[in-house]
């Protein structure tokens, strides 16, 4: 979605979620109408009283829900507390504003887990019809409680497998291509989970004593089976469709700059995207969309005009959009190094060898700053592209002469060494008589066995794969930058000036300044693995 330079920011965002809510009732409203026209007593008239409304709810709550930022949530006991803490204590204690969004997170889930239950309540009455049973009891609360325990269930099963975290694609397609390319997979996840809603909440209220009960072997019996499993499987395909269409809406690139020709575009094209950067709430999905912008801009030759703007003169664009690029690989490299202890530490290395395999497991504050990975492979990305395209575009040498050029090496090494150290592969700084090669480094897995094994659990789930594509992409941003300058890197290693053009002279966030120009010196020969 292109802005314009006199629409705000802010307005990204509400121009996205009122064209989803436009978009989301065309497929939901046709699925609708073909299986209230395909089900015996199903009426028209329950389309506009019953579902549009109990759907729009459960699509609004869906959006409420969505994030790209992956937060945990409070635990229910955490929740429960805090609640009871909040109704019974006159001045509860002040929060830290990171448990406040946990909270705000923990509150979002109980609200689409009850939005979908009561849309999936009204959804099965209105297809599955009211009709008198043998007793002349109405049919209402046998489907409708039925619907509600598979609202309930799709409502956990999203939550739980964090299908509310917005990944963003790699390809950027154009959003009909990429909707029509998510309805089979969308239609395949919904018969699998109708037929376990359905024989879930068939046994379900089997078990339970009602009023309700059918004989097994009776014909209504299995007739009711077949409307409600056809009326679940209807449903759950609208919420996919639904779900997919928010996805597509919402990840699609968001251009953050002002028309081109036009005089905002001649004399600060950046403002705009700078804006988003630095202004927004880091979690919000305007945030991550300036980020996707930000690195399709600096890895493409597409918008060169916007690139060119960076290299400005006083150099202070520059500096600017290498800060906000940094700030985030910097704070993963901090929350490592503050679970796992900085590696060169005797201190530490005394007792990560004196202590248990399980306690080498870091906590799970820390472990869950590796779920942001499309954030820091962003950052990464951008700063490496930028640094290697400022060799050739750079004409003021704004790069090199605001240090910005040793700030990005210097983050990228040391946020690489904390997650090498996350993932067990501890760092060895030798002396000068056990030097091996010209890198004069020796990266290798602690010889001990306790470690060993420590490091074999660490390196089994999914959050040690994100650390791994993680390292995969700071080694990545790092060759890009030492292939362009290999010339003068060389140059400058002969003339013992690599550290300095290189390599911040402060306190690195992540090891020592040895570890890291010997961690260079590996790069610059190609052997960093």
């Amino acid at each position: 979605m292109s802005r314009s330079s006199t629409t705000p920011v802010e307005l990204v965002l509400n121009n996205r979620f009122l064209s989803y809510l436009i978009w989301q009732s065309i497929p939901s409203s046709l699925i609708s109408l073909f299986f209230i026209s395909l089900l015996p007593n199903s009426s028209l008239f329950s389309f506009p009283l019953l579902l549009l409304p109990f759907h729009t709810l459960f699509s609004a709550t869906l959006s409420l829900l969505s994030s790209p930022h992956p937060l945990r949530p409070l635990s229910p006991l955490q929740l429960s507390s805090t609640l009871l803490r909040f109704l019974f204590l006159p001045s509860p204690t002040p929060h830290s504003p990171h448990f406040r969004a946990r909270l705000r997170l923990s509150l979002t889930f109980l609200l689409f887990v009850t939005a979908s239950s009561a849309s999936a309540f009204a959804s099965t009455v209105s297809l599955c019809g009211v009709g008198p049973t043998a007793h002349g009891v109405w049919l209402i609360g046998r489907v409708g409680f039925r619907g509600f325990l598979i609202g309930t269930l799709f409502g956990l099963h999203y939550v739980f497998k964090r299908r509310w975290v917005l990944a963003f694609p790699i390809i950027q397609r154009p959003p009909f291509f990429s909707f029509k390319m998510g309805i089979p997979s969308a239609a395949r996840r919904a018969f699998k989970l109708s037929i376990v809603a359905s024989l879930f909440s068939g046994v379900f209220l089997e078990v339970l004593p009602h009023p309700f009960n059918h004989s097994i072997a009776s014909t209504g019996f299995f007739k009711e089976q077949i409307v409600f499993s056809v009326a679940t499987f209807a449903i759950f395909f609208s919420w996919e469709l639904t779900h997919h269409l928010h996805w597509v809406l919402h990840t699609k690139r968001s251009i953050f700059a002002p028309p081109k020709g036009s005089a905002a575009a001649e004399t600060n094209p950046s403002e705009h995207l700078l804006s988003a950067l630095e202004e927004s709430n880091p979690t919000s999905l305007l945030r991550y969309l300036a980020y996707l912008d930000l690195c399709m801009v600096c890895e493409n030759n597409v918008d060169t005009w916007r690139r060119a703007g960076f290299f400005e003169e006083t150099g202070e664009t520059y500096k600017r959009v290498i800060s906000v690029c940094l700030k985030p690989l910097e704070h993963l490299a901090m929350k490592l190094s503050e679970g796992l202890g900085n590696s060169v530490d005797k201190p530490t290395q005394l007792s990560n060898q004196l202590s248990s395999p399980s306690d080498a497991r870091p906590d799970l504050k820390f472990v869950e700053e590796l779920y942001n990975f499309q954030l820091y492979a962003w950052c990464s990305r951008t700063v490496g592209s930028l640094t290697a395209c400022s060799r050739k575009e750079d004409k003021f040498g704004v790069a090199q002469l605001s240090g910005s050029n040793a700030a990005v090496v210097s983050t990228l090494i040391s946020c690489l060494l904390a997650v090498e150290n996350f993932m067990g592969k501890k760092t060895s700084l030798q002396s000068p008589n056990q030097l091996l090669g010209p890198a004069g480094i020796k990266w290798a897995t602690m010889n001990s066995g306790r470690v060993d094994v420590a490091t074999g659990k660490r390196r089994s789930g999914p959050v040690n794969s994100k650390a791994y594509a993680i390292a995969d992409v700071l080694k990545t941003s790092i060759y890009q930058i030492v292939t362009v300058f290999h010339d003068e890197m060389l140059a400058g290693a002969k003339a013992s000036l690599l550290e300095k053009d290189w390599v911040t002279s402060g306190k690195p966030l992540f090891g020592t300044r040895e570890m890291l120009i010997q961690k260079l010196r590996l790069f610059l020969d190609f052997r960093a693995t």
